[in-house]
């Protein structure tokens, strides 16, 4: 078969490629070996969730899928960084970074990875140009300047003008392009799960800051009649698996207690999923006929809600590129332009992101009292908050508005 574009991974990230090339007009076949988990209680579903934040938005219109989604999504209005590295956790200096300083819109929109799937696959399912082949990964790689040939798990083969590899960051079809990566590991360990709270979160995102990794809390819809947050709680690994071990009762008191109670008793709302925290990125975004996105190209800890907004912009370049000119898609020109649109932006934020993170894990008293002072003082100055805001948002130098 041949096809315009070949999307390999059918996680968030490849799921939304196939929907905005598929959406533009151009043939589409998106594999990944395993089928996605489309419902909240189903073995293996994933219980992370994404914020989107406000430039994404444009993208996922694009693509056709925001009218889908916008119903689940709870608006995130407030970021609020709490410190609470002193000797007992207790909060010592809370900061809100506000979305109406600088703008009407929320900073983005938080929903379950679950039913991400669910609606993507769905959307993918209306598309005449667009086929999606779950249980199907790619297993080879054949270039050459006119086009790629792919080999399927399968045993199949089909071709393609494009391969787009939104694999993972054990990508194979990054592997079989020949490009490297660069990775960093922390020693820590992330675990992911969803609570119920008496307090409500009021659409506040909540980032509290202690030794070991960030604990955050990010608004979910209510669940059975109760406010509800998603939340990713990273700590040094030989931690995160202890805490990972405990029984429901005992890791709901430690959690309350790592959340400084800020929304009183946690409630376990969902099971709990853990995975190892890296930071990597990948020496080049393109090969012959392939361009790399998402965590095959970079991966960031989940800090500041940068990975898959940072994944989105890869999208969005690519197909920009590919719809100013169709008759050169997937060529070295098209290819070239991708690399460095790209590049910089994701060399600075995986820097930025691995410097925050290495700041969340300080564990003497004296680096501990800087990182308060630091946060303290950063939220002092308004002309700086404002500027933190917008590259939080993903902008050089104003947010990018959505009406």
């Amino acid at each position: 078969m041949q096809y315009d574009v070949i999307v390999s991974g059918g996680g968030i990230a490849g799921l939304t490629a196939a929907a905005a090339f598929g959406s533009a007009g151009f043939s589409v076949l998106c594999v990944d070996p395993a089928p996605p988990v489309t419902e909240r209680e189903a073995e293996g579903s994933d219980m992370r969730t994404t914020a989107f934040l406000q430039p994404a938005r444009a993208l996922l219109d694009r693509a056709g899928l925001w009218d889908r989604l916008a119903e689940y999504a709870a608006p995130l209005t407030v970021m609020r960084i709490v410190d609470a590295g002193g000797p007992e956790p207790e909060p010592r200096v809370i900061r809100d970074f506000e979305s109406s300083d600088i703008g009407d819109l929320p900073f983005g929109w938080n929903l379950p990875n679950w039913l991400l799937r669910r609606e993507m696959a769905a959307r993918l399912a209306e598309l005449p140009t667009v086929a999606f082949r779950p249980g199907t990964g790619t297993a080879g790689l054949f270039t050459r300047t006119a086009g790629a040939k792919v080999t399927f798990s399968d045993g199949s083969r089909a071709t393609a003008r494009l391969v787009v590899a939104a694999d993972g960051r054990a990508s194979p079809m990054r592997a079989a392009a020949g490009i490297g990566v660069r990775t960093t590991r922390f020693g820590q360990k992330a675990l992911a799960f969803a609570v119920t709270h008496p307090i409500p979160h009021m659409n506040v995102s909540t980032e509290i800051h202690r030794t070991g990794g960030p604990f955050t809390l990010v608004p979910l819809p209510d669940w059975q009649g109760m406010p509800s947050s998603a939340v990713v709680w990273m700590e040094e690994g030989p931690k995160a698996l202890e805490l990972m071990a405990l029984g429901d009762k005992a890791f709901e008191a430690a959690m309350s207690e790592r959340s400084c109670h800020l929304f009183g008793p946690l409630k376990l709302a969902s099971r709990r999923t853990i995975w190892p925290i890296i930071a990597q990125e990948a020496e080049r975004l393109d090969g012959e006929r392939v361009a790399l996105v998402a965590e095959t190209a970079h991966v960031v800890p989940p800090i500041g809600a940068q990975g898959l907004n940072m994944s989105l912009k890869d999208i969005g370049a690519l197909l920009d590129l590919a719809v100013a000119r169709p008759e050169g898609l997937g060529d070295a020109q098209m290819l070239g332009a991708y690399h460095r649109a790209r590049i910089g932006d994701i060399r600075v934020r995986v820097a930025g992101i691995t410097a925050l993170n290495r700041t969340s894990m300080l564990s003497t008293p004296l680096l501990r009292d800087a990182r308060a002072a630091g946060v303290s003082s950063l939220y002092a100055l308004p002309a700086v908050r404002k500027m933190l805001m917008q590259m939080g948002l993903g902008a050089r130098g104003t947010v990018e508005r959505v009406e």
